[in-house]
């Protein structure tokens, strides 16, 4: 998918290191199958240079330690981030849109029925991207040990019976929206995601780090 091995002689050293900055990529896919259960999945970070594919079963509705609950709704309720809000759903920015659409291309050519964009869902996915573009950090897996399901549950999504997520970063592209869906399905298990007929609504989430790197969360939903 993209290759961080570069020149490492002492003249080429500085090049070399330009070339990580600019052709920085990574992404990863997981599926959340609702069921009786009540443990929300942790796991350990993996370094951004190996993607992951996971499939996971949980519950669907987690038990989130209050504190940690407290702490999600404050973080989304901040002036930084007016947008977000537990009880309200968020319109998709034009790049979150354009991402969108363009899932919804690659479903047209294989004959699918296009996504519904749910605005419950940009604000599950959006809360990801700019957790992961602040905190510094690249899992399913956030810094409160919660999954899709966990923070689905904290923000107030209800109903649903699978829940897919995939998540990338790029840095360094002209056109970043594009190259992540691209690369997206290219992975076998991203694309997965993407063509699943089962997937009736989706939501998309852009995020940008102070230093440069552009983070995407797509979450997929069949009710």
């Amino acid at each position: 998918m993209f290759s961080r091995r570069f020149p490492q002689s002492a003249s080429l050293a500085r090049v070399a290191q330009a070339l990580v900055i600019s052709s920085s990529l990574s992404l990863t896919a997981t599926t959340v199958f609702a069921k009786d259960g009540k443990n929300t999945p942790r796991g350990a970070e993996r370094a951004p240079e190996r993607p992951v594919a996971r499939m996971l079963s949980t519950s669907s509705r987690p038990e989130i330690p209050p504190q940690v609950r407290a702490r999600l709704v404050a973080r989304v309720s901040t002036p930084s981030a007016p947008a977000y809000s537990p009880a309200a759903a968020v319109a998709a920015s034009g790049d979150e849109r354009r991402a969108f659409e363009l899932i919804n291309a690659e479903r047209e050519k294989k004959g699918m029925r296009p996504l519904v964009l749910d605005g419950s869902l940009t604000r599950v996915a959006r809360y990801h991207s700019d957790n992961m573009a602040r905190e510094d950090f690249f899992n399913h897996v956030d810094r409160d040990g919660l999954d899709i399901s966990g923070r689905a549950e904290a923000l107030g999504l209800r109903g649903w019976k699978t829940l897919g997520e995939n998540i990338a970063y790029n840095q360094g592209y002209s056109d970043p929206t594009a190259f992540a869906v691209e690369r997206w399905m290219i992975s076998s298990k991203h694309r997965e995601n993407v063509l699943n007929g089962e997937y009736t609504h989706a939501g998309l989430g852009i995020a940008r780090s102070a230093d440069g790197r552009v983070f995407f969360t797509q979450v997929f939903m069949r009710r």
